[in-house]
């Protein structure tokens, strides 16, 4: 690997891109994103799904054990449902709701679920879109069907559909620099374009071009070594993912109750 301008480990971009997540988090929970703090906040936040998604393809190629990496990423996947939804919508992800029907007011208790969950689903069903890929015995077109079946169900997820695709295309060109980033780009074009229309001003999706800054990060920053073994580099980001939404969630519904009573 030819010598980087600035050289970093695994370990450090990871928490170069966990902070990015945590001011577009903050961003989505108190700042209007048609404002110009929330555009540069969106823009920083891009970062984190392209990164991490290049460290699944990373760590599939590397892990000694796929199953249990799969496992670990579902697991974590589960535990930050709740914080995640509660972050989004301020309830918990299964829910009663009262209705009154009827002449005689008769009141009807009905349970709902909110099947909606964070990066950590969505970079799982990418690691698995790599396994069907690289392990699967099965024709190319059953696999094409396996991944296109993947990308439905991450709709499910936070960054849906891209952070299967992105892991997937970064592990099958790996070693084909030029491919791997033409790929990198055609998805995070049909992500901008997306978002360009996503937004009733067309400038208020202007912060999603920030996934291109990945690209350059990793080619001129990122030295191809993992950093340090040691536990905590490994859980840090699987613990304080669902941590910080559970504490920006109360944080973010607490405040909102403040505002309505006042």
């Amino acid at each position: 690997m030819t010598e980087n301008k600035l050289s970093l480990n695994r370990n450090q971009l990871k928490y170069i891109v966990i902070a990015a997540m945590l001011i577009d988090h903050i961003a989505w929970a108190f700042v209007p994103i048609d404002s110009a703090a929330g555009q540069i906040m969106h823009f920083i936040g891009r970062l984190t799904g392209p990164t991490m998604a290049y460290f699944v393809a990373e760590g599939y190629y590397y892990t000694k054990n796929v199953k249990k990496y799969a496992l670990r990423l579902g697991i974590f996947a589960l535990l930050s449902w709740v914080p995640f939804v509660y972050f989004e919508y301020g309830r918990l992800p299964i829910y009663m709701v009262s209705e009154t029907i009827g002449t005689d007011y008769q009141i009807i208790n009905s349970w709902h679920f909110t099947p909606q969950f964070g990066v950590l689903y969505t970079l799982l069903l990418g690691l698995l879109a790599i396994w069907l890929w690289d392990k699967g015995k099965c024709s190319k077109t059953v696999k094409v069907l396996g991944i296109i079946g993947l990308c439905i169900l991450s709709c499910f997820g936070d960054w849906p559909v891209l952070d299967v695709l992105w892991c997937l295309f970064l592990f099958i060109y790996r070693n084909n620099t030029r491919s791997k980033w033409i790929a990198f780009f055609w998805v995070g074009i049909s992500y901008c374009i997306l978002n360009l229309f996503i937004f009733e001003k067309i400038w208020t999706g202007l912060w999603s071009v920030g996934v291109f800054i990945v690209p350059l990060m990793l080619h001129f920053c990122y030295n191809g070594k993992s950093g340090s073994k040691k536990a905590f580099h490994k859980w840090f980001f699987y613990i304080f993912y669902p941590l910080h939404l559970l504490v920006l969630g109360i944080l973010k519904w607490y405040v909102f109750m403040i505002g309505i009573c006042c």
